[in-house]
């Protein structure tokens, strides 16, 4: 099964495309990284980035599901929800367009799967990623990882 985990954003949008064939061990990073819409963009011309390239990824690997951050907003920080908001947008329109099963999966759940603490941060979190998948933890971002986690963390859960 292929799997596509996604952690959103405007400034950095991370994905990871990995194929697990029976178990979490026998998983196969297929492509990683993240799409960076220019800052001086309008907020238009940032979601279409997004679309475009997200569109690109999911045409080239033709991922069964995709792995979405559940949405999380702090209190004291209303705003930036309704700007995440935009690119979520965005992300659930690629898998109507492409007809891809979407998931959402909280952070907490998903480390508590991969690291074994729901609160474990993105480092360590980034360190078990690049454990599991062998490579070097050096070579991902934070948002490359994020979004490696929620597609390993998935894969985990389901037991594929």
């Amino acid at each position: 099964m292929r799997i596509l985990g996604i952690d959103p954003g405007l400034k950095a949008t991370g994905y990871g495309v990995i194929e697990v064939n029976g178990t979490i061990q026998s998983v196969r990073l297929l492509e990683t990284g993240t799409i960076e819409p220019s800052a001086r963009a309008s907020l238009p011309e940032k979601l279409s980035t997004i679309y475009k390239n997200l569109d690109a990824i999911v045409a080239e690997h033709s991922p069964e599901v995709m792995i979405l951050e559940k949405l999380y907003a702090h209190y004291k920080h209303p705003t930036t929800a309704c700007i995440l908001g935009h690119a979520r947008g965005v992300i659930c329109l690629v898998c109507g367009h492409r007809k891809i099963r979407l998931v959402e999966q909280s952070v907490k759940r998903i480390r508590k799967a991969l690291v074994g603490n729901g609160s474990a941060t993105k480092e360590q979190t980034k360190a078990v990623v690049a454990h599991i998948l062998k490579i070097k933890a050096e070579k991902l971002t934070l948002d490359a990882s994020d979004a490696l986690a929620l597609a390993l963390g998935h894969a985990h859960l389901e037991r594929y």
